[in-house]
C-alpha cells in the first residue's frame, strides 16, 4: 500500500528500449518486474473536474490490481512531482463497479507493456506505448538526473507531462478520432516524435 506518498519522476521519449535495457544490465540493475501488459481505466466526474484540475483516478491491472489517486502535478526542471495514493484491490470488475457507483465514469482506457528495474535505489520503467517507447525514472529528486546520465539520456529532453496529455497531442497532430490509447487503435499508424511534440533523449 502506498498512502500519501509523493511521486517524483522524470519521463523520456526514446528510440531504442533494447539499448537502454542493455545499459541497465551492464550497470547491474535488478529486474523487479519482467515485461508485463498493463490495462488502465481512467475515471472522471461527468463534468471533467479531474482532467481540468490535473487529478487522476485510475484502476490498473497488470500482475496485480491497483487503485490510484494522484493530485494535480507540479513540474520542476523536467520532473513531475505529485501526491499519490495507491493500494491493491482483489477484483478488477468489482472495483470498477464500485467506482462507477460513486458517480465516476471511465473517460479513457490505455494500455502499455512495462518492464521495471531498480538501480541505486531508483526505479526505472521501460514503457512500450502504442505511440512510442519511453523511460520513466522514479525516486528521490536528487537521484533522478544521475541515473539518467548513467543511461545516456539527455536530461534536457525530459517530458514534464503524462501519457494522456501526450495522447491528446497525437490526436490533434494526426486528426485521430478514437478515444482510447490501445495497440489495436494504433495498428498501422506510424507516430513520430514531432507528433508528440517531444525529442528523443537517447540520440
Amino acid at each position: 500500500m502506498n498512502l500519501n506518498d509523493q511521486e517524483i519522476e522524470a519521463k523520456f521519449y526514446i528510440c531504442s528500449l533494447a539499448d537502454i535495457e542493455q545499459r541497465l544490465r551492464n550497470l547491474g540493475a535488478h529486474l523487479i518486474q519482467q515485461r508485463t501488459h498493463e490495462a488502465n481505466l481512467r475515471f472522471d466526474t461527468s463534468n471533467g473536474n479531474f482532467k481540468r484540475e490535473g487529478r487522476v483516478l485510475r484502476l490498473r491491472r497488470d500482475d496485480a490490481i491497483r487503485l490510484t489517486y494522484k493530485d494535480g502535478s507540479r513540474k520542476r526542471d523536467g520532473v513531475i512531482l505529485r501526491r499519490e495514493i495507491e493500494f491493491a484491490v482483489s477484483d478488477f470488475d468489482s472495483a470498477r463497479k464500485f467506482i462507477e457507483a460513486l458517480g465516476y465514469q471511465v473517460v479513457f482506457i490505455y494500455e502499455k507493456y512495462r518492464s521495471t528495474y531498480e538501480l541505486d535505489g531508483v526505479h526505472i520503467m521501460l514503457d512500450e506505448m502504442p505511440y512510442g517507447n519511453f523511460v520513466e525514472i522514479e525516486g528521490e529528486l536528487a537521484s533522478l538526473k544521475p541515473i539518467a546520465e548513467k543511461l545516456g539520456l539527455n536530461w534536457d529532453a525530459a517530458i514534464p507531462t503524462g501519457y494522456f496529455a501526450l495522447f491528446e497531442k497525437v490526436r490533434e497532430a494526426r486528426g485521430l478520432e478514437f478515444r482510447d490509447l490501445s495497440f489495436e487503435n494504433f495498428k498501422g499508424i506510424e507516430i513520430e516524435a514531432k507528433d508528440l511534440k517531444v525529442v528523443s533523449a537517447d540520440k
